[in-house]
């Protein structure tokens, strides 16, 4: 997984890191082991790869913790900002992303999504509602610049509003 924006957008959504991943197929961040099946229907968010299930992929719904993963690799003490909530993934290891996906995944004009901005300790300093209007990727691109003029901003999650769950994040760019 790279840092390096997409070439369609300013900010590069970042995916559930491979690592993480292949703990959550075994156990998930609740403790409970990882139950696979096969999603005939499809549509649903996967966040190894940032795009909807295919009818008859095999996938896992399991409980993931981004903020502490993330908290683990820097040192942050998010305390009760420490969430976790269901996301779907592939059951067995996937390639990630495709190299020539556009825009911001899981955009659609009309959703609600939550920009949630944390510092480098975790805590949340700020966010805000977006709904996502016909030029979806702009519409990102300015809630990330705007996230991210404030310099005690580290990381952003986007969020489904419709059921809290994590989208993907957002990184400071170096």
């Amino acid at each position: 997984m790279n840092d390096i924006a997409h070439p369609t957008t300013a900010y590069a959504p970042r995916p559930i890191a491979p690592d993480a991943l292949a703990r959550l197929r075994d156990i998930d961040d609740a403790g409970r082991p990882c139950v696979p099946y096969v999603d005939h229907q499809g549509g649903d968010p996967l966040r190894c790869c940032l795009r909807p299930i295919a009818p008859g992929e095999r996938v896992a719904l399991v409980s993931y913790a981004p903020l502490r993963r993330w908290a683990a690799d820097t040192g942050a003490a998010p305390g009760a900002y420490d969430e976790q909530g269901p996301v779907f993934i592939h059951a067995d290891a996937c390639e990630g992303p495709a190299a020539d996906r556009a825009g911001y995944p899981f955009s659609r004009a009309g959703a609600l999504r939550t920009i949630r901005r944390y510092n480098a300790e975790g805590r949340i300093v700020g966010g805000r509602l977006l709904e996502i209007p016909a030029d979806e990727t702009r519409a990102f691109d300015d809630a990330f610049d705007e996230a991210f003029a404030d310099p005690e901003v580290a990381l952003v999650h986007v969020r489904a509003v419709e059921y809290g769950c994590f989208h993907f994040e957002v990184r400071r760019p170096a």
